[in-house]
């Protein structure tokens, strides 16, 4: 049975997508430390694994066409945040790391906050806080 998920985005420059990453506070696999042609970007306190791939490489595993993600998504990536706070401060730190926020924090019914942002390479990603104790359980 699987034991691992490994997710695999294609990245224009793959300098500048770390450096997009490591601002927002994401740490990275020591395995790719020294590559220059991966990027191990760890989510979560389950180190999920996002492999960041130049472009070319990407491909030559897909054989298709890449998604052009200023006309269409293929995925969101949903992260979770500790508190209110924490969703607004990653917002401002994608602003200043050349993110773009294509939502705006706000409320998202009951206790739901969240917002959503695209990376360099224009792969969206939602970040949401969910306070339990006011969410229905219905």
């Amino acid at each position: 049975m699987t034991k691992e998920l490994w997710i695999n985005l294609p990245v224009k420059d793959l300098e500048k997508s770390k450096s997009f990453f490591a601002a927002l506070g994401f740490s990275f696999h020591p395995r790719h430390e020294n590559s220059k042609d991966v990027a191990g970007l760890l989510i979560g306190e389950k180190n999920l694994l996002v492999l960041l791939f130049p472009e070319a490489a990407f491909q030559s595993f897909t054989q298709n066409e890449l998604a052009d993600t200023k006309r269409g998504t293929e995925v969101l990536f949903s992260i979770d945040a500790e508190s209110r706070e924490e969703v607004d401060e990653l917002v401002g730190k994608v602003v200043d790391a050349g993110g773009t926020v294509f939502s705006e924090p706000r409320e998202h019914g009951p206790g739901m906050y969240g917002a959503g942002f695209a990376d360099l390479d224009g792969h969206r990603w939602n970040v949401l806080y969910m306070d339990r104790r006011q969410i229905s359980t219905e």
